[in-house]
Formats: C-alpha cells, sequence, structure tokens
C-alpha cells in the first residue's frame, strides 16, 4: 500500500470531520469528478464545494471507524468508515428533517493524480439512512 495515498486520504477525512472546509476543498484537483451515492456526476472543485455547503446545511456528519486502502502505486483508494450523523434540515425530496440520529456504513473509492483526489465516488444504502430516518 502506497502510504503517500493513505496519508493524503486521512487528511481529507480529518478535514471533513473538523469541518475545515478550506483543507478538504485544497486536497481536490480543480477538475475533481464527484460521483454522488445514486445521484449524478458532478465535475470541477466549485461543484464539489456548492455539494458541501449544501450538506453541511443539511446535515451534521462524523466519520468513524475509518480503514483506508491505496493500490502499490498510489493512483486508487478506499475507504470504509461508519457515519453517525444528524438529519439537521430537510434536503430536497427526503423525509422531512427533524433533527434525527444516524448510523450509517459506507465507503469512498478515489482516484489520485499529483498527490490529491482527482475522483471520488461514495457509497451508502440510501434505503437504509431513509428507514432510519423515518422511523
Amino acid at each position: 500500500m502506497n502510504q503517500e495515498t493513505i496519508n493524503l486520504i486521512q487528511n481529507y477525512y480529518n478535514a471533513f470531520n473538523s469541518g475545515d472546509m478550506d483543507t478538504f476543498l485544497s486536497l481536490l484537483t480543480d477538475d475533481v469528478v464527484h460521483d454522488i451515492n445514486q445521484g449524478d456526476r458532478q465535475v470541477g472543485k466549485a461543484a464539489f464545494k456548492q455539494f458541501m455547503a449544501c450538506m453541511n446545511n443539511n446535515y451534521k456528519e462524523q466519520l468513524v471507524d475509518m480503514v483506508i486502502m491505496a493500490s502499490a502505486d498510489g493512483q486508487r483508494a478506499a475507504a470504509e468508515f461508519v457515519v453517525l450523523g444528524e438529519y439537521l434540515k430537510t434536503d430536497e425530496g427526503l423525509p422531512e428533517a427533524e433533527g434525527q440520529k444516524y448510523r450509517l456504513p459506507a465507503g469512498a473509492f478515489f482516484e489520485i493524480r499529483d498527490n490529491k483526489v482527482a475522483r471520488i465516488t461514495n457509497y451508502y444504502n440510501l434505503k437504509d439512512w431513509i428507514a432510519q430516518v423515518s422511523g
């Protein structure tokens, strides 16, 4: 496994967990590709920044139990973790937010270029999340 890539992904998630969006976004390439779980593909740091603003407005999340893996050449990485969250504000097309708490297994796949995240694909079970915030 490539330690430089593992460190990059650790820094990415440390910045996420601390709410340091400047550092978080600085770890992305300008043309970053973001494949949203069961959603659209967005391209570019500006689109990712807008996505994160929406997420931070509607959800409060911490990622725990992190396991990070990287290919030997450092060009690919994956992370598995648990999302501990609170649903703060209703997101379009989803159940009403009432401060519901959730615990959700999740993962992400990365492409790395020039020691920055060039692509991220996130995965979690949306039906599980909906059941948790609806029930």
